[in-house]
């Protein structure tokens, strides 16, 4: 069971929705979401969780990147909200990886010899470009300026979503959309 909702920062405090993200496909269509909660361009957060699995974080500040921060990237790669969050960048992968045919290097390895050199990681052990990571990925400073330090979002539980909300004092705000 997932649970999203946006927290936007107001000069009266924080306000929350709960949020549908059917019709999200992309990490720009949910930055374009959270934009669109707050017309005065302020933060805002976007909260995802999936219960016992995983959460992640997405803050939005005005028309900057968004900065995103995901608890446990390879349970989250398991679900399509999730996808959505593990962009090429967060996961250090090189967005053109495989899709550019004049970046071959048709070295004769191609008719199905093996090169050993580049399918061993350095441990000698074959890996995968595609693997994802178990634990965090992510901006782990994303909420320090709000006073949930790196630390404390690296403990946070499956609750995360409530925890972060009452360090905010925004928790009576989600509370009432969840």
């Amino acid at each position: 069971m997932y649970f999203a909702a946006l927290l936007a920062r107001t000069e009266d405090g924080w306000k929350a929705s709960d949020t549908e993200l059917d019709d999200v496909e992309t990490l720009s269509d949910l930055a374009d979401l959270a934009r669109e909660s707050s017309p005065d361009e302020d933060t805002v957060l976007v909260l995802i969780e999936q219960e016992d699995a995983w959460f992640g974080v997405v803050r939005v500040d005005g028309e900057d990147d968004p900065r995103i921060y995901v608890s446990d990237a390879a349970a989250a790669a398991r679900s399509s909200y999730g996808e959505i969050l593990l962009t090429d960048e967060l996961l250090g992968r090189d967005p053109d990886d495989g899709d550019d045919l004049d970046a071959l290097d048709l070295d004769g390895t191609e008719d199905g010899e093996s090169d050993e050199d580049e399918a061993e990681d350095g441990d000698g052990t074959a890996g995968s470009a595609d693997a994802v990571p178990h634990g965090p990925v992510g901006d782990v400073q994303i909420l320090d300026d709000l006073g949930v330090s790196e630390k404390e979002l690296r403990l946070m539980s499956t609750e995360a979503v409530t925890e972060i909300a009452e360090s905010l004092g925004a928790s009576e705000t989600l509370e009432a959309v969840r």
